[in-house]
């Protein structure tokens, strides 16, 4: 067995255990800054995707262990459904690998993620509600908008998204993950702190078990401000 699947599904095994947490400071990236007056943020993520010579085929991850149960039902663009956090607008857009990173049309994108507690819903002591989970099929720019909120967290993994691309008529395309900038998520935790309760995340993406074999064509950009709401832009490249 590799150790990534190992380490997945050890991840899985805890489900949503408390485990004590031990913050781990998380690393300054070049090009991330954070205006200490207006909690302005500009995060630098990855370029994967942008042009027919940086297109890579984004690293697929697992699903586990919390994926929604009917996708299918939640074709909405606000994913909110009354999850306390700073607001966040998710647009990702979806590229083909096959024709040099051009826009794809017409597939179905799902997301799904944790709240500021670090719960799913359709799980543990939530099975009966359905927060933070949503479809939309791309435009013709290949792009999906989500309203939803910045991530929590829970023990042994750094912040994420998880998304799942499938073709128009309903072939799985890729399951991935987006990662976080560290100045995204400090920023966060520590600012709107009446809300994300738990500080700091315990969970770096460099120790984090899924994505400590590499995140660079997963990590996701971030900007704009914890009053008035940030924005997530990432590219997700697949073959299709």
């Amino acid at each position: 067995m590799e150790r990534k699947e190992f380490l997945k599904m050890g991840l899985s095994s805890l489900g949503m255990m408390t485990i004590a947490p031990i913050l781990v400071s998380c690393k300054t990236i070049a090009n991330d800054t954070l205006n200490p007056t207006t909690n302005i943020l500009t995060t630098k993520g990855s370029t994967n995707g942008s042009s027919s010579t940086d297109c890579a085929i984004n690293p697929s991850e697992t699903a586990g262990p919390f994926p929604t149960k009917d996708p299918a039902s939640f074709v909405i663009k606000d994913i909110k459904a009354g999850s306390k956090g700073v607001n966040m607008k998710a647009n990702l857009s979806i590229k083909n690998k096959n024709t040099g990173c051009g826009a794809l049309q017409g597939v179905i994108v799902d997301i799904w993620h944790c709240d500021a507690d670090g719960n799913y819903s359709e799980y543990g002591g939530f099975t009966s509600a359905h927060f933070l989970r949503g479809r939309q099929v791309t435009d013709a720019n290949g792009l999906v908008s989500f309203d939803t909120i910045f991530p929590g967290w829970y023990s042994g993994r750094a912040v994420h998204i998880h998304v799942h691309i499938y073709s128009a008529t309903g072939k799985s395309l890729l399951v991935t993950q987006i990662a976080f900038p560290p100045a995204a998520c400090d920023s966060v935790f520590t600012t709107a702190t009446s809300i994300y309760k738990r500080g700091k995340a315990d969970t770096s993406n460099d120790r984090d078990g899924i994505f400590s074999d590499g995140y660079a064509k997963q990590l996701g950009t971030i900007s704009g401000n914890i009053t008035d709401g940030l924005e997530l832009t990432h590219n997700i490249v697949v073959n299709a």
